[in-house]
C-alpha cells in the first residue's frame, strides 16, 4: 500500500503533566470519527435445532440491543456441513422472505445505465434497507458442500481450478442482496466493496450484507466474543502487533507477503510495538510473545510455536489472522488449523478459510488493517473491505459491529487518565511510536520518558525506555531500564523476553556474572521453557569464563546428551 493511502494530518495530544518542551513535538494520526453502528443494524440468526445457538442469539441481542424482531432461528442441519440445497431452501430463500415481510429492506427494479462495454439494464436488489450486518451464531453450519451434477453456462470459461461450488456459508449469505439476479454459483464472484473507504458504500444497496459469526469450540467462547469487544470499545485495543513472514520471492506467493509486509508498516506507522519475523518459518517455540494485540501470519497448516502454548498472551479485543487455505477448516478445535485455536486462547476477532481459496482469494490484510485501525471501520466494515471475492472460502469470526478505533484518541487519553487506568502506559507508548517512525530523534522520545511521571510503575514504559536507550548505544542504561521493568510486575512473556535482553546486554558489556545470573533466573522462573537449548548454549561460554566446572559440565551434558546405547553399555 502507498504511503499515501493513509497518511493523514496529525492531531496533537494533550498530555497531562508534560511541559510543551517534551510535547510538541508528538503527534498522532488524526482518524474520521463516526456514530457507532447500532444493534438496530443489524439481523441475527441462529440455528433452532440447537439450544446453544439461541442461548449465543439472545446474548448478543441482549448486549447490543438488536430488536426482537430482528433475531430469526431456522431449523438447520447440526453438522458443520449442508449441501446446496439445504443452503437455499432451508436458510437463503427463507431469509430474504423475511427481511422482506419485517420490512427490513425493499427490493425493487435497479436501473444499470450503459457502459462502453455493457448494455443498460433493470436489476432487482434492496433499493433501501434498515440492516447492514447478519451475525450468525453458534451451531450454525460452517461450510456449503460441493454439488457435483451443478451444471451452469459459461462454467466451461473458467480455470478449471475454478470450476467449484463449495463455500462458506458466510461468504454465500454475504452477497444475499443479489439473490434475484440469479449468480453463478462456481468460482469466486468479484466483491463490489474490495478496498472500499466509503462505509455507507458497505451496504446491502451496493449488493453486500456484512456476514459474521459468534463461534469457536464451545458456545462459552462465542459468547465471550461480545463481552471481549464491548471491552476493548470502552478501554482500547492496547499491546504490539506481531507480523509472520515467509521472506519469498516466488511469484506464487509474493502477494501473500507483501499483505502483511503493507500491514506490518501500517502498525508501525500507527504506534504499535511492531516485530517483524523475516525467517521462512513460523515463529519459534521459544519466542516470547507477550501482550498480542495484533497477529498476522502465515504459513503452517496447525497452530504452532508460541500461539500453540496453552496460556497466549491474547490482549482483550485482540484480532489474530494465519493465512492458510484451510485455517478454519474446523471451529470446534482448540489445536488443529488456526481459528479455533485463536478463538480457544482468547482473541476477541479473526478470519479464516473453510476450503482452497487460493492465495488471490484470501484477505488482504493490508486493507483490513488500514480501514480497522486507521479509518475506525467496524470489524466487520472492515473484514468485507479487505475480500476481493465473495461466494467463496472466507469466513468471518466476531462482533462485526466491533469498533476499538473509533474513540478520538484525545478524548481516549483524558478518560483513561481519570480512570486511573494501567492502559495508559499503552497510550503514551503509542504516541511516542507514531512519532518516532514519523522521523523524529529517539533523544526526544528518551527525554519524555525520563520525565514521565506513568513510567515509574510501568513495565511496558520502561523496556521502551531500555529498547530506545540500545539503540542509542547506551547499554549500561539499558540494562538499569530493563532491570527496572522486571520489578513492575510484567506479563509472563514480557518477563521472559526482559531477561533474555537483560543477559545479552550484559554480556555486551562483559558482566559475566550478572549475565550468568539472569540466564539461571530465566531457567528457573521458565521451567517449561520450550528453547532451553539455546539458554544452555549461552550459559556454557559463562560457565567456563567463571570458572564453575561442574555448571559447564552439566550444560555440556545437556547439549550433548549420551545415546541410549551408550547409557545402556554402560550401565
Amino acid at each position: 500500500m502507498n504511503e499515501a493511502t493513509w497518511k493523514k494530518p496529525g492531531l496533537r495530544i494533550l498530555v497531562a503533566g508534560l511541559s510543551m518542551l517534551f510535547f510538541a513535538p508528538f503527534t498522532f494520526p488524526a482518524q474520521p470519527i463516526s456514530a457507532a453502528s447500532p444493534g438496530t443494524q443489524v439481523i441475527v440468526i441462529y440455528n433452532s435445532r440447537v439450544p446453544e445457538s439461541k442461548a449465543v442469539a439472545d446474548y448478543y441481542a441482549e448486549k447490543r440491543q438488536v430488536p426482537s424482531e430482528q433475531i430469526f432461528g431456522f431449523g438447520l442441519t447440526t453438522n458443520t456441513d449442508m449441501s446446496r440445497a439445504e443452503f437455499r431452501d432451508e436458510l437463503q430463500k427463507p431469509l430474504a422472505k423475511l427481511l422482506e415481510a419485517r420490512k427490513l429492506w425493499r427490493v425493487a427494479a435497479h436501473i444499470l445505465p450503459a457502459t462502453t462495454n455493457h448494455a443498460g439494464k433493470v436489476e432487482d436488489w434492496p433499493v433501501e434497507s434498515k440492516i447492514r450486518y447478519a451475525v450468525l451464531c453458534y451451531g450454525m453450519p460452517i461450510r456449503i458442500n460441493p454439488e457435483p451434477d451443478l451444471v451452469e453456462k459459461g462454467t466451461e470459461n473458467l480455470r478449471p481450478e475454478m470450476r467449484r461450488n463449495e463455500a462458506a456459508v458466510d461468504s454465500e449469505l454475504a452477497l444475499l442482496p443479489l439473490l434475484p439476479e440469479k449468480l453463478p454459483l462456481a468460482g469466486p464472484l468479484r466483491s463490489p466493496v474490495y478496498a472500499e473507504t466509503n462505509v455507507a458504500r458497505l451496504h446491502p444497496t451496493n449488493g453486500v450484507l456484512m456476514v459474521t459469526r459468534l463461534d469457536g469450540p464451545c458456545a462459552d467462547i462465542a459468547r465471550g466474543l461480545v463481552d471481549k469487544a464491548l471491552q476493548a470499545e470502552r478501554d482500547g485495543l492496547w499491546g504490539r502487533a506481531y507480523i509472520d513472514l515467509r521472506n519469498t520471492t516466488e511469484p506464487g506467493f509474493k502477494l501473500g507477503d507483501d499483505w502483511l509486509r503493507n500491514a506490518g508498516e501500517i502498525c508501525h506507522r500507527l504506534g504499535f510495538e511492531t516485530v517483524v519475523d523475516e525467517n521462512p518459518g513460523t515463529f519459534p517455540p521459544g519466542f516470547p510473545m507477550s501482550q498480542i494485540a495484533i497477529y498476522l501470519g502465515w504459513y503452517s497448516e496447525n497452530v504452532c510455536g508460541p500461539l500453540a502454548q496453552p496460556t497466549v498472551e491474547f490482549m482483550p479485543g485482540a484480532f489474530a489472522y494465519h493465512l492458510h487455505s484451510y485455517s478454519a477448516d474446523n471451529l470446534r478445535t482448540t489445536n488443529r488449523n488456526w481459528v479455533g485455536p485463536f478463538l480457544a486462547r482468547g482473541v476477541t476477532a479473526t478470519m479464516g478459510c473453510v476450503f482452497e481459496p487460493y492465495l488471490a482469494g484470501t484477505p488482504d490484510m493490508a486493507v483490513f488493517v488500514s480501514r480497522f485501525i486507521y479509518a475506525g471501520f467496524t470489524f466487520g466494515e472492515a473484514a468485507y473491505a479487505c475480500q476481493q471475492v465473495l461466494s467463496w472460502q472466507t469466513t468471518v469470526v466476531g462482533d462485526p459491529l466491533y469498533r476499538p478505533f473509533g474513540v478520538n484518541p484525545e478524548e481516549q487519553q483524558v478518560d483513561l487518565q481519570r480512570r486511573h487506568s494501567p492502559l495508559l502506559a499503552w497510550s503514551y507508548l503509542r504516541l511516542l511510536n507514531v512519532n518516532l517512525a514519523a522521523g523524529k530523534p529517539p533523544s526526544q522520545a528518551i527525554a519524555l520518558l525520563e520525565n514521565l511521571d506513568v513510567m515509574k510503575n510501568s513495565a511496558v514504559l520502561s523496556e521502551k525506555l531500555g529498547d530506545l536507550y540500545a539503540s542509542q548505544g547506551k547499554p549500561a542504561s539499558a540494562v538499569y531500564a530493563y532491570e527496572a521493568a522486571l520489578k513492575l510486575d510484567p506479563s509472563p512473556q514480557q518477563r521472559l523476553r526482559l531477561l533474555l535482553s537483560l543477559g545479552e546486554k550484559l554480556v555486551e558489556q562483559e558482566k559475566p556474572e550478572a549475565a550468568y545470573e539472569s540466564y539461571q533466573k530465566l531457567l528457573e522462573q521458565f521451567p517449561d521453557y520450550p528453547d532451553k537449548i539455546s539458554i544452555y548454549k549461552k550459559l556454557l561460554p559463562l560457565a567456563l569464563k567463571l570458572n564453575k566446572t561442574a555448571d559447564a559440565e552439566k550444560y555440556r551434558a545437556l547439549l550433548n546428551p549420551e545415546p541410549p546405547a551408550q547409557k545402556a553399555a554402560a550401565k
